[in-house]
């Protein structure tokens, strides 16, 4: 028994120097979020999706530009035969007059030519509206993860409080043992104490060594865990400042918190904007069916020496084209975007109803917490109540050790219970501000 108290109390020793090793935070609920959003790797993911949909949408607008295409050539030949077709005219005089072939070993020519889109279908527009729909979505994608990163932000706070909070518990618990069991001890040295009860009484004290220890490494994963989220060195452990987490009053009911789902909700708004996007993208594909006109204009330099030279020589004109094909090989493709749209639309009616359930769901969560505080406030009383009455009891020798060890158990659980449905209460009430899509509004109150 002395061994495992000694082997007990370096444990203790190695984790409280630990402790006292690392570097400490005092950190409130609001400096939480403030930095998992500063830190979060599912935000800057999120922003990379921004500026992909940013970036698709000026590529989308850039159509409306002319294109420009320049191309020159130097050209170097052999001895080529060369028959002129169209040979001058023979000068007036006597004798007869002879055309020499000019010999021609070498060319050059540049070109270029510009595009003005003036009638495309359609294509060009519905692409802009639809990339600047797609840009939105991916807006509110950004700002639902928002707070998705802020309630597990919130979570994780409440464990680690939940962590510290069993750790304090099983000390005092702990400390209470250790001193009953020095009393018992005495008691069975002097013989007033069956040994069997004084087994039970070390036997306690043993089990809330094993409690204290899982709580410990429980709480140190909370702690690197909630390192980890703020983007802070592992070894900083967080000194919570819970000043800022108390029930907060809030009159609204079930009706209320489904309303302002279905008008704050950021994933149903985006799902509502690919499928505009996806609308567009049908009557861009049914544009492909239609003609193309567009403004265009050239200019052409040409040297080939002896033979021929072309300089400023500029064209400007209206180009015309049409993919007659399209009539028969759009169709496919106007299928496939119009089932795009079939699906988004189903997509959004399940998503409708999910979150209808969801908020239920969460709802009814928080007022079962909020229920279960007030049922273990009274079971904390009741227990502390029954601890007092078993003590006097078994320090007037009527009651056993086994019932005092039970009365202490049924004390502790009840106050573990109880910290322990606040905390569930505070994160489910998050949980149903989220389901509702107005907790970034809430938390900003």
């Amino acid at each position: 028994m002395k061994n495992r108290m000694k082997l007990t109390l370096i444990v203790f020793s190695l984790l409280s120097a630990q402790i006292h090793a690392q570097e400490k935070k005092t950190l409130g609920l609001n400096e939480a979020i403030d930095l998992s959003i500063q830190n979060s790797k599912q935000l800057k993911n999120s922003q990379a999706k921004i500026d992909e949909a940013t970036a698709t949408l000026k590529e989308a607008v850039e159509r409306r530009l002319p294109d420009a295409k320049a191309s020159a050539s130097y050209l170097r030949f052999n001895s080529p035969n060369v028959d002129l077709k169209m040979k001058p005219a023979s000068g007036s005089g006597g004798g007869s007059s002879s055309t020499e072939v000019p010999k021609m070993n070498q060319a050059a020519y540049g070109l270029v030519n510009l595009s003005l889109p003036i009638y495309t279908g359609g294509r060009i527009r519905y692409g802009i509206e639809s990339s600047r729909f797609l840009e939105q979505a991916a807006k509110l994608d950004a700002e639902d993860n928002k707070d998705e990163v802020i309630q597990n932000t919130i979570e994780a706070f409440a464990n680690l409080f939940k962590a510290k909070t069993a750790v304090r518990l099983f000390k005092e618990n702990l400390s209470q043992s250790q001193h009953r069991e020095n009393d018992l001890g005495n008691m069975e040295k002097n013989g007033l104490l069956a040994r069997n009860d004084f087994l039970k009484a070390q036997l306690q004290t043993s089990n809330v060594e094993l409690n204290l220890l899982d709580a410990e490494n429980n709480l140190q994963l909370a702690n690197v865990n909630m390192d980890l989220m703020l983007g802070l060195p592992t070894a900083t452990e967080l000194v919570l400042d819970t000043t800022g987490i108390a029930r907060k009053n809030d009159n609204r009911v079930l009706d209320d918190y489904l309303q302002a789902a279905l008008n704050s909700r950021k994933d149903m708004a985006a799902i509502d904007l690919r499928k505009k996007a996806a609308e567009s993208g049908v009557k861009s594909v049914k544009g492909e069916m239609f003609p193309s006109l567009a403004l265009t204009g050239g200019y052409i330099a040409a040297d080939v020496p002896q033979v021929l030279v072309v300089s400023n020589a500029i064209d400007v004109g209206v180009g015309f084209s049409y993919n007659i094909g399209s009539l028969w090989k759009t169709k496919a493709k106007v299928k496939q975007a119009e089932a795009r749209v079939k699906q988004l639309s189903l997509t959004e009616s399940i998503l409708d109803d999910n979150v209808r359930l969801e908020v239920n769901k969460t709802y009814l969560s928080l007022m079962s917490s909020r229920k279960k505080i007030d049922v273990y406030l009274k079971a904390v009383e009741q227990a502390e109540e029954n601890y007092r009455i078993v003590k006097n009891k078994f320090d007037n020798s009527l009651a056993t050790t086994g019932d005092l060890i039970d009365a202490d158990i049924a004390q502790l659980q009840a106050r573990l219970s109880y910290t322990l449905a606040r905390a569930d209460a505070f994160v489910a009430y998050h949980k149903l501000l989220q389901t509702a899509g107005i907790l970034s509004v809430e938390m900003k109150k």
